[in-house]
């Protein structure tokens, strides 16, 4: 293309700027205009395409799905323990106050509860699965 198709602009360059650009200029056959050309049309396509979508996008899409599977388990886990907790509420008969064995009874196996729960968490295994083996 000749000079007199173009458009001529004048810029003003950091002193950093200007002495990388000058030390890539001094390449035989590379112009300083070209080098600037390249570099403007090379920012300027970037801009107008949405970079972090083309990046990041697969990688969001798939946590996406990830934290939707996680709400979908923590919806089944929830309502799981609602069920089990209305069950215990609602259907079991309720011990009387007085009953001393019933009451002991009752700790040991709250005792025994929690000791399940304290080991399901230190050998961090998922719950579900825990619950399937002991289950069966």
């Amino acid at each position: 293309m000749l000079n007199r198709d173009k458009v001529r602009y004048q810029l003003f360059l950091e002193p950093r700027l200007a002495e990388r650009l000058e030390e890539m200029a001094a390449q035989p056959g590379v112009a300083r205009s070209d080098i600037l050309v390249a570099a403007l049309d090379a920012w300027l396509t970037r801009q107008g395409s949405n970079e972090l979508d083309e990046r990041f996008g697969p990688r969001l899409d798939r946590m996406s799905l990830q934290i939707g599977r996680l709400g979908r388990d923590l919806q089944v886990l929830l309502e799981s323990l609602s069920v089990f907790v209305h069950q215990q509420f609602c259907l079991n008969a309720q011990i009387p106050e007085p009953d001393a064995a019933a009451r002991a009874v009752g700790r040991e196996r709250f005792d025994r509860f929690i000791e399940q729960i304290g080991r399901q968490m230190a050998s961090g295994a998922k719950p579900l699965t825990q619950a399937n083996e002991v289950a069966s």
